[in-house]
């Protein structure tokens, strides 16, 4: 029953999020919202930014869970902005509040775990130093994590899945040329 209560306060926070800023959202509003009472509320957060952290990182391990694998750079990126597509206004609200980090370190997770799962099955059977597949990951991690803060501090208004199809469709081939010059170097 716990577990229960707890889903449905995140439910109801998420929902709420979609609907107006993150400042604007009391605990009020969700007890009544879920129809709990506070203590119950209290009895499984600390407070909002509890809350939000918690269901911000529910939400990185449901999406871990989904992609085991990652076939492009392009997925990559579709799957770190997955949340945020879904929830433009949540993501939104989060990123425009003070508790803006809370978003930030999620993308952060996101984007470390879907281009290191991509890269390690790029790097098999490769002979690349360990600094080299350091510097890939921590480029292409850094990328899509900067387009996406990009995106959302533009207001989300462009189209991003649209725009990064044409942008990796531009890139197509780098990567590979980058892991066959880090062979080539290592080789020598």
């Amino acid at each position: 029953m716990a577990k229960f209560t707890a889903n449905a306060i995140k439910a109801s926070f998420l929902k709420l999020l979609n609907e107006k800023a993150f400042n604007k959202i009391t605990v009020k509003d969700i007890v009544e919202d879920c129809g709990i009472n506070r203590n119950s509320f209290y009895y499984h957060f600390q407070d909002l930014p509890a809350l939000a952290e918690e269901t911000v990182t529910d939400e990185i391990n449901k999406l871990i869970a989904k992609y085991p694998a990652v076939e492009s750079l392009e997925e990559c990126l579709a799957i770190a902005a997955e949340f945020a597509l879904a929830n433009r206004r949540a993501a939104y609200h989060i990123f425009n509040s003070v508790n803006r980090d809370i978003l930030e370190r999620y993308l952060w997770r996101i984007c470390d775990y879907v281009v290191k799962t991509y890269m390690n099955a790029a790097f098999e059977g490769r002979r690349i130093s360990g600094n080299d597949r350091e510097m890939i990951i921590n480029y292409y991690r850094c990328g899509i994590f900067g387009q996406i803060v990009g995106w959302l501090d533009s207001g989300m208004k462009e189209d991003m899945v649209l725009q990064n199809r044409r942008l990796f469709a531009l890139r197509k081939g780098l990567l590979e040329e980058l892991l066959n010059r880090c062979e080539e170097d290592t080789a020598s």
